[in-house]
């Protein structure tokens, strides 16, 4: 490792500790009684609204968006981020932090299958094992070993694939989106659209309720600024110093970092065949990504 590279690497690091502090953010503002819609669509509206105030004032030409790409971004917003969002608290509720961050890291598996389906990629054999690796790690985190609690836990199950499902889609629309425009602009727009999206489903009365509480002030706006948006810019500076491929890697450390903050301050306990499910997920990811460096 070039000393270099260091600050690259603590960069992502930094991304990654930020984004798993989320599951302490939700648990934290569901005990004010916001509804978990609610909260994601403050995390998501908190964030685009301070990018956008930030590019008015630096670039406002950034902000222009070609009439040809709205459909794209969209489904970005759409996809992306609302849905990614709303299913990843729900897994985190209903599977705790460390279950729910390892079952949504299955996205570089559902970017490979994407690839294979839809752009006819051909699949070498290091990602056809890290596609399988993935299905053995989800089969042991989601407690495929004991039916009867797989039965119960089986929709934060489907929430956390879901959570890897979008986050796959969110990966791709961004690398489309920033073929043609800033990291800013994609980022901004993505976060808008999907407020956008989520705003039908809230209760204004709920909306209003944080003005009654400053501690419901601060913790949205520390999840917004902080995780959602501070994870967002530290991964994507890292990304300027190190490869993609290593600052992903990194970053993969969120499912254990999760893990321990929901043991640490939720009492949250995973069972040794889930830490392994979590590894092998893990390794999986570090699989795809090397398969990717050596392809190019």
């Amino acid at each position: 490792m070039r000393s270099e590279h260091l600050p690259g690497y603590g960069l992502a690091l930094i991304a990654a500790c930020l984004w798993a502090t989320l599951g302490l953010f939700y648990r934290g503002l569901e005990a004010y009684g916001l509804s978990r819609f609610t909260i994601v669509f403050y995390r998501a509206g908190i964030a685009a609204v301070a990018l956008f105030v930030a590019i008015a004032w630096r670039q406002r030409a950034w902000l222009k968006l070609e009439r040809r790409d709205w459909p794209l971004f969209l489904a970005f917003g759409m996809l992306g981020v609302a849905a990614f969002y709303i299913v990843y608290i729900y897994a985190i509720a209903w599977l705790g932090m460390g279950m729910a961050a390892a079952l949504m890291y299955t996205a570089p598996a559902w970017v490979t299958v994407f690839s294979i389906a839809l752009l006819w990629e051909r699949p070498s054999l290091l990602k056809g094992s890290a596609v399988l690796i993935t299905c053995l790690g989800c089969a042991l985190v989601g407690q495929a070993y004991d039916l009867a609690q797989m039965r119960l836990n089986l929709p934060g199950i489907l929430a956390g694939l879901g959570a890897g499902l979008t986050y796959g889609l969110y990966t791709i629309f961004s690398k489309v989106a920033q073929a043609r425009y800033t990291l800013w602009t994609t980022l901004a727009y993505a976060l808008g659209i999907g407020t956008l999206v989520m705003f039908p489903f809230q209760s204004l009365t709920e909306l209003a309720r944080i003005a009654s509480d400053p501690a419901i002030v601060l913790w949205l706006l520390v999840m917004g600024l902080g995780p959602t948006l501070g994870g967002g810019l530290a991964f994507n500076a890292a990304l300027r110093r190190v490869p993609a491929s290593n600052a992903s890697v990194v970053a993969t450390l969120e499912p254990f970092v999760a893990a321990l903050l929901g043991w640490a301050f939720l009492g949250e306990r995973l069972e040794a065949p889930q830490w392994l499910g979590a590894v092998l997920i893990v390794a999986a990811v570090v699989i795809l990504q090397s398969d990717q460096a050596g392809s190019r």
